[in-house]
């Protein structure tokens, strides 16, 4: 399990995954029915990044996200 904690983690994640399945940002976006234009800015971390568009990516790629609290047990 990888552990993401802030909105550049999550691009990273997002871009190794894709290039792992041998997608270019083009074919992801078409595929997760997001713009090439928010994909490049998801992978760069831009803040500004709209959450359910970013799901919908990370579904897409077949990621899930694991939510825990400050003092949950891991």
């Amino acid at each position: 399990m990888t552990s993401v904690q802030n909105h550049i983690a999550l691009g990273n994640l997002v871009r190794i995954e894709r290039k792992r399945q041998k997608l270019t940002q083009e074919q992801l976006a078409a595929l997760a029915g997001v713009g090439v234009r928010f994909l490049r800015e998801l992978e760069k971390g831009k803040d500004s990044c709209r959450i359910g568009l970013a799901f919908s990516v990370m579904q897409t790629l077949g990621l899930s996200v694991d939510v825990s609290g400050r003092g949950d047990e891991k």
